[in-house]
């Protein structure tokens, strides 16, 4: 057993004090893992079990185990939807409402383009979250501030990959148990941190995932017009101490990278660390640049972005010519990429580009312009008509995070009374939805905790004011149910297909489609 850090100490023996003052009510979902389907175009229908709280529900159906198969294509109006090797959704829902207890999913059969869905294997995915309920205040003291977005930095797991029993939901100087009393300021963990001259904090930091004492930190000067990373040991209550024996240009990393004061920050997959260049207001020249680092400092890749994030055609239309990315949010394995400055929400596989070192390997799927989620610019009003790159239109998606089955949501603010834009698990544009007495005021973010924690679920801010004075109310972070599931739809055991033999051992339950070859041994 590795040795657990003094950090994570103090926060997991601290909490258990205060943990009843923030218990939140969890919202889940229970379905059969394998459903059972003829794929004759007849309707199907089966229960699901909602607890917890009442629940808003997608039901959707991709391909299954495809995704090698599946080459990098262009797709939807205005080519919205870029996808790559990756499965993909043939349906989706209206969304649906229930009640705790039982409820029943209704399907036609029928994929997207209204026919019917071929005899095959199938992945199901059912996404919820509680529409009906107050939102439930998590901390006070975690204000998502005056900054452009709502931090997603979260520890959910331990060290060894476990779950927190408490999650730590962290910036550069501060840290916060959930699970404290919300309201209790005593509880909030800090430091300060001292740079040298010159150098500022840009960013979102991230801890190290074997030692919660250290976190990677995006640095600046501004003068100099450089930008770095930096490691440094939190000190809870004095000042960090900076680890001056990392990086190539110790204390700092390899300096690439230029001055950018709304930097993404950093993001670790606990292999490597990445960030990246913004530039969407420092300069007019197309200037998208993503870097990976080895954990200890030292340039492995640095990734061209401008295809994506800089537009020529949009800044001679009236808009930027760089749109990010500003915000990072990284999931098993995969980055997310977003700014609120532009309509582009992007994911990434690194790990998948290291190995290959194909540039599109880089791209699994990206979402701009053209499905009306999260889209800029749309209306026939529009100054600009379909411009991606425009900080002076709305929607303001301020971050992005994602689920654990890589459903990703991200805020949406100044289009109605409406809190987030959702994305499934290839990108597609699920629309748009609301969490209860949310109005068209200012919002700042969505953050999912989804790892078997107690408090699973979606996290926002509640900051409502007056457009002449921008007075917030209501600071602090809340609580919503979240919660999805997958299984598998397959065709109906009890029948054959055409064509086709169905074995009885050593498994059972195999069919072998006509024309296929197979070993039987």
């Amino acid at each position: 057993m590795k040795t657990i850090t003094l950090l994570l100490l103090c926060l997991l023996t601290a909490s258990p004090l205060f943990a009843a003052d923030f218990s939140p009510t969890l919202l889940k979902l229970n379905a059969d893992p394998m459903i059972e389907y003829v794929f004759d175009g007849s309707s199907l229908d089966f229960p699901i079990l909602v607890s917890g709280t009442p629940a808003q529900v997608i039901f959707s159906i991709f391909t299954k185990d495809m995704a090698a198969d599946i080459p990098y294509s262009v797709n939807g109006y205005l080519g919205w939807h870029q996808v790559n090797k990756v499965d993909t959704c043939i349906y989706f829902s209206a969304p649906s409402e229930a009640l705790p207890g039982p409820n029943v999913i209704s399907w036609d059969g029928k994929d997207l383009d209204g026919g019917v869905v071929p005899v095959g294997e199938y992945t199901y995915y059912l996404w919820a979250f509680d529409n009906k309920s107050e939102k439930q205040i998590m901390s006070r003291h975690l204000s998502s501030g005056w900054g452009f977005g709502m931090t997603s930095n979260v520890q959910a797991v331990d060290t060894e990959g476990l779950p927190l029993a408490n999650p730590i939901w962290y910036r550069a100087k501060n840290r916060w148990s959930i699970g404290s009393d919300p309201l209790d300021k005593d509880l909030m963990i800090s430091t300060t941190i001292s740079l040298d001259e010159g150098w500022q904090l840009m960013g979102d930091p991230s801890l190290d995932p074997l030692d919660f004492n250290y976190e990677y930190l995006r640095v600046g000067n501004k003068d100099a017009r450089k930008g770095a990373l930096m490691k440094l040991r939190f000190v809870p209550g004095g000042d960090a101490e900076i680890v001056t024996e990392w990086g190539k240009n110790a204390p700092l990393s390899e300096i690439p990278s230029t001055f950018d004061a709304v930097s993404a920050g950093v993001a670790t997959d606990g292999s490597y660390l990445y960030t990246n260049d913004t530039n969407y207001t420092t300069t007019n020249d197309p200037d998208s640049e993503f870097y990976i680092y080895d954990m200890d400092g030292f340039l492995v890749e640095e990734i061209d972005l401008t295809p994506w994030w800089s537009s020529a055609s949009d800044y001679e239309a009236g808009g930027q010519m760089n749109g990010g990315p500003r915000s990072f949010d990284i999931k098993n394995g995969y980055l997310f990429l977003n700014c609120h400055c532009n309509c582009l929400v992007q994911m990434i596989d690194p790990g998948r580009y290291l190995k290959s070192g194909n540039y599109d390997d880089l791209f699994v799927w990206s979402n701009g312009n053209g499905d009306y989620t999260l889209d800029k610019n749309f209306e026939e009003t529009a100054r600009y008509p379909w411009v991606c790159n425009d900080y002076n239109v709305g929607p303001y998606k301020y971050n992005s995070s994602s689920d654990d089955k890589l459903f990703s949501a991200a805020n949406a603010y100044d289009v109605g009374a409406v809190s987030f834009g959702l994305l499934a698990p290839d990108g597609t544009g699920l629309g748009y939805f609301a969490f209860a007495g949310d109005t068209a005021g200012w919002k700042k973010g969505v953050v999912f905790i989804d790892n078997d924690t107690p408090y699973d679920g979606l996290y926002c801010d509640d900051t409502k004011f007056t457009r002449n004075g921008l007075t917030p109310t209501n600071e602090g972070i809340f609580y919503i149910g979240h919660d999805s599931i997958k299984g598998r739809i397959i065709y109906e055991l009890s029948h054959t297909m055409p064509g086709s033999i169905t074995l009885t051992s050593p498994n059972g339950g195999e069919t072998l489609a006509s024309g296929s070859e197979s070993e039987i041994s």
